[in-house]
């Protein structure tokens, strides 16, 4: 419903789509596997990178339903932020949602970024106006970010059912964080 290209017609259709985005450099599409399963779950993608800013936008995210509200989906995220500021020194990491799509809005306050207002009619996404919710983790906040995700991953966090302990909003959100 939010996303820019789709529905699409049939899995031919689609097919076509994927490999559309498997040549794009900006964005550059991730493929996320499942680590037991041998097929991708999701897509996620890097966009709007400004090298010389140091600045890079998390976009395009999609995550099939064995993805979807899992501890995979937390630690493909993790291991997006962990590249970004570990390995490429980016000092912000943006999230870009339509301001209507409130578990997207809800993820990056989970997963630890700050919302920094809406952009109003920010762009045209099929024909509409869309108004853009924004958000950002910075390079100063990333050490305690990345501390609560590796406390949320940790095995010990989870229970015999696979329900987590701790939650990871309540990690990124408790005072001094």
């Amino acid at each position: 419903m939010y996303l820019f290209d789709g529905p699409f017609d049939d899995r031919k259709a689609f097919d076509a789509y994927l490999q559309k985005l498997a040549a794009s450099e900006d964005p550059l599409f991730f493929a996320i596997r499942g680590r037991a399963l041998a097929r991708a779950v999701g897509y996620a993608s890097l966009m709007r990178s400004e090298p010389t800013h140091r600045v890079i936008e998390l976009g395009n995210i999609v995550f099939t339903p064995l993805l979807q509200q899992t501890a995979g989906a937390t630690e493909a995220m993790y291991l997006m932020a962990r590249h970004i500021f570990d390995d490429l020194g980016y000092r912000r990491y943006e999230w870009k949602c339509h301001a209507l799509n409130q578990p997207s809005r809800r993820a990056a306050l989970r997963l630890g970024f700050t919302f920094e207002g809406i952009f109003r009619q920010h762009m045209i996404v099929k024909g509409r106006n869309r108004d853009s919710a924004w958000f950002s983790m910075l390079d100063s906040e990333w050490p305690t970010r990345k501390a609560n995700f590796e406390r949320w991953l940790d095995p010990a966090n989870f229970a015999a059912d696979g329900r987590h302990k701790l939650s990871l909003s309540k990690l990124n959100h408790a005072p001094g964080t």
